[in-house]
């Protein structure tokens, strides 16, 4: 490899993620107590919100309902996680999927569909452990089955390689585990180990205020939430638009 070619490379690697990607995502949930400015978020540069449904035992977000109305109003893309425990996988997506259901009947105005979303995090403090690899197979598998959509698995980068190449876990449920879109945080650099994904669909580069990138690429405010959760999609708004309408769910279809 001759020295231009070198010297490119590097380049490369050096450069923001912002160079190839969107900040235009942000995810929410009950912890946010704020009314939310939805307006000024699109206004911004936002195009789709992720906001948490459900949470152990078999919690619906009290926040959730009159949000997605708010952010449909807005013309804003709707997303939903379920936040999971170490409880009954085929139990926790089902309460997932009727509460997101549920919240897309009434006179008011609602998206067109929702993206749907695993979040495989370590469970510190919600009661029922954290969720095992083999149960997220479970899960998704469930999904998968009542929607015909995989859903997007949400996970630290770290836990993403502890957990899927953990001695108990095969192949096959890796395989079945790669179906869904990956989401991603890192929020001390941009996430490299992403197997059995080639890469990343979104990345969660700031969360709780904690963020260790240049402030400048990278910020943690959005609207009128200081400490906001903020996602990089990888791509453009177009093909943002275009991974909500591939996976997004409809329950009237």
């Amino acid at each position: 490899m001759n020295n231009s070619i070198l010297r490119l490379f590097f380049l490369l690697l050096t450069l923001p993620i912002s160079a190839f990607a969107g900040n235009s995502v942000v995810n929410l949930s009950h912890y946010d107590l704020m009314k939310v400015d939805f307006a000024q978020m699109k206004a911004q540069g936002i195009v789709g919100v992720i906001h948490e449904a459900t949470y152990p035992p078999s919690v619906r977000d009290s926040y959730y309902g009159s949000r997605q109305s708010a952010a449909a109003r807005a013309g804003l893309l709707w997303g939903a996680y379920h936040f999971a425990n170490a409880t009954d996988p085929i139990r926790q997506a089902e309460f997932f999927l009727n509460t997101v259901s549920s919240q897309m009947r009434g006179p008011s105005i609602q998206p067109s569909g929702v993206l749907l979303v695993l979040d495989f995090e370590k469970n510190g403090h919600y009661p029922g452990g954290s969720m095992r690899t083999d149960q997220a197979v479970t899960f998704v598998e469930r999904i998968h089955q009542r929607t015909g959509k995989y859903p997007g698995l949400y996970c630290s980068e770290y836990r993403l390689k502890q957990m899927l190449y953990s001695p108990k876990v095969t192949e096959a449920q890796r395989r079945v585990l790669s179906n869904c879109w990956l989401w991603i945080a890192n929020y001390h650099f941009q996430p490299r180990n992403t197997a059995p994904w080639s890469h990343w669909t979104m990345w969660q580069y700031t969360g709780d205020g904690v963020c260790d990138l240049p402030r400048s690429s990278y910020p943690k405010s959005i609207a009128n939430i200081r400490n906001a959760e903020r996602n990089m999609f990888r791509g453009s708004a177009a093909s943002l638009q275009g991974l909500w309408q591939e996976h997004a769910w409809n329950p009237a279809e």
